[in-house]
């Protein structure tokens, strides 16, 4: 992939729970997705919140570790750390872009180029000097990495053994599928997978009970299914469709499908209880087939694969195990560094993580058409992400009020008999 492209790995540190959230959000939204946060053993760049509690003391110790990879640090005083890159808080969109040009820039100036590389001193230099290439200066960046390269290639002198250490990487990293930031789709290139229901109208809410679909019609169904087996088996399991098996590994939360991305959406968007019920059956994996080489493209974790079938058999449509004049609620964020970002997904998480919402209300206050609401709904229901507020504690306190915006249509008037406002 264009690294030019690709959105920077980055690596949060030093941020609770909530600042890492608006973080996530903040890189995804007002950075366009100039960066994704990944775990730490996947980053090409490390963010420190300096300001946080121990914020000086984790970047003192990271400092030490002689990482080769490029440090933003975020403060309200300005970082003087040489190779450091500081933005000054409050964070302004532009100032971060660049900084994350930069560390872009930097990270592929000294990459995994070369598989064999001098270790590093543990001790950190003079002015907490960062142990990365500095490339502020014109072509300083490609005279280091070329006297790398030639001390990699000399003997050490025998009075001054030199210690090397080998970049290995292994297969969990060229798992792809399961490792790579999950794909976002644009309204426009959504829209293409968004169905429709013969004769209903989302947005008439005397119809909207017509908007779902029965999960276990589709593949999601049967997904679901085999899962819950093979994890309380604790055994590597197959689920046969009389399509391509798909195999389960509960121990390491993966599955392995031998099919296209197109293939699957398309398999999945297909109610196919009448035509290959019959044929769906969920057995332990033949002996032979345990040790079989397989393509490590082709690996997914779980939740990952269960979210985006449940988005292809949602098609738009809410499942019918929810009420959409019941408010719902979130109970847990998503996490979208493994999931497929549907359109305006975020919005919605961060809607519904204030607090219990209808479905008709969340596309009400967004502006935003029902089917981005039901699709991401159907995903994170899938999950056990969303639960419908039934009980007494869950209508106690009214959620934030957040202004619509003045293009409201037919949704307003969904809202008014929902609230018994006469227009």
């Amino acid at each position: 992939m264009d690294k030019n492209i690709s959105p920077l790995k980055v690596a949060l540190h030093g941020m609770n729970g909530r600042i890492h959230k608006m973080m996530t959000m903040y890189l995804q939204g007002p950075c366009k997705s100039a960066a994704v946060v990944v775990n730490e053993n996947n980053a090409e760049c490390d963010i420190f919140d300096a300001d946080a509690m121990n914020g000086q003391k984790l970047l003192a110790e990271f400092l030490e570790k002689a990482s080769h990879r490029p440090i933003i640090v975020l403060s309200l005083n300005e970082q003087k750390l040489v190779n450091v890159l500081s933005v000054k808080k409050p964070i302004k969109t532009e100032e971060m872009l660049a900084a994350l040009a930069k560390a872009k820039e930097l990270f592929h100036a000294n990459s995994f180029a070369v598989t064999e590389t001098p270790v590093v001193s543990a001790s950190p230099p003079p002015g907490n000097v960062a142990p990365w290439v500095s490339y502020y200066a014109a072509g300083e960046a490609k005279a280091a990495a070329s006297e790398a390269k030639e001390d990699g290639k000399q003997e050490p002198a025998a009075s001054e053994p030199a210690s090397k250490k080998v970049v290995i990487v292994s297969d969990e990293q060229k798992k792809t599928a399961k490792n790579r930031a999950a794909m976002q789709l644009s309204e426009k290139s959504f829209s293409a997978f968004i169905g429709s229901t013969p004769g209903v109208d989302v947005n008439d809410l005397s119809q909207i009970h017509k908007a779902n679909y029965n999960p276990k019609e589709y593949f999601q169904g049967y997904v679901d299914s085999a899962f819950k087996v093979s994890r309380a088996k604790g055994q590597i399991r197959q689920l046969n469709s009389g399509w391509s098996p798909l195999i389960i590994f509960p121990q390491s939360s993966e599955v392995w499908l031998d099919a296209e991305e197109s293939q699957l959406r398309s398999f999945a968007g297909l109610a196919i209880t009448s035509t290959l019920g019959s044929k769906m059956s969920v057995t332990p994996l033949a002996q032979e087939a345990l040790t079989a080489t397989r393509a490590l493209e082709k690996f997914y974790s779980m939740d990952a694969f269960l979210w985006k079938v449940a988005c292809w058999a949602s098609k738009g449509r809410y499942p019918v195990g929810l009420d959409p004049t019941m408010p719902i609620y979130l109970k847990n964020w998503p996490n979208f560094t493994r999931l497929l970002v549907t359109p305006h997904a975020l919005r919605i998480s961060a809607l519904l993580i204030q607090g219990p919402r209808t479905l008709p209300n969340v596309a009400e206050t967004l502006n935003i058409k029902p089917q981005y609401v039901f699709v991401f709904i159907s995903a994170a229901y899938a999950l056990g992400l969303v639960g419908q507020a039934r009980r007494e504690a869950d209508t106690l306190m009214q959620s934030p009020e957040i202004k619509s915006s003045k293009n409201q249509g037919l949704l307003s008037r969904i809202l008014s008999v929902l609230r018994g406002k006469k227009e």
